[in-house]
């Protein structure tokens, strides 16, 4: 009996493995890490800018937010607050190492990658802006992970008339 253990042993492993590689129907395996470390080379706006990940320039779209617009281009106007935004963005991020974090969808539809953006000492750039009032919330699902604090965070930031929620003269 001890001599069919090691045998049995082996067919349970390979059985078990089988069954950890297969994939189910229907499901995408991740190919991108959820988490990396880039270098920020420009910015755009207060809600994009682009990296360096390795040889790659990748332009980075800050998932849940929206920062006024720097200049008008198609639709989109020249935004109150617009160029403060990025001035501050260019400020904490520009030349500097951020931390990505990746949510459900990788990309948008202009092929930019979706991110959560921290800055070197931790700070949570996406939720600083809104709770500084350089953005606002703009969560579009299935990227939804931080709606709740971004929420509150703009709450607060309009009550205290932070940022672009000040009053305009």
């Amino acid at each position: 009996m001890i001599k069919k253990a090691p045998i049995f042993v082996a067919l349970l492993l390979v059985v078990c493995a089988a069954f950890e590689i297969a994939e189910p129907a229907g499901q995408k395996q991740i190919s991108a890490p959820k988490e990396k470390y880039v270098y920020v080379t420009k910015v755009i706006d207060g809600d994009t800018f682009w990296v360096r990940d390795g040889a790659d320039e990748v332009k980075v779209r800050f998932i849940g937010i929206d920062a006024p617009e720097t200049r008008n281009a198609g639709r989109k106007k020249k935004g109150h607050f617009g160029e403060e935004a990025k001035a501050y963005v260019t400020k904490l991020t520009l030349h500097k190492r951020v931390r990505l974090e990746l949510d459900v969808q990788e990309k948008d539809r202009y092929q930019r990658l979706l991110a959560y953006v921290y800055l070197e000492d931790g700070t949570f750039l996406n939720a600083h802006l809104v709770a500084q009032g350089y953005a606002v919330m703009a969560t579009y699902p299935p990227n939804i992970k931080y709606v709740d604090l971004f929420a509150d965070l703009q709450q607060q930031a309009r009550q205290a008339e932070r940022g672009l929620w000040a009053e305009i003269f």
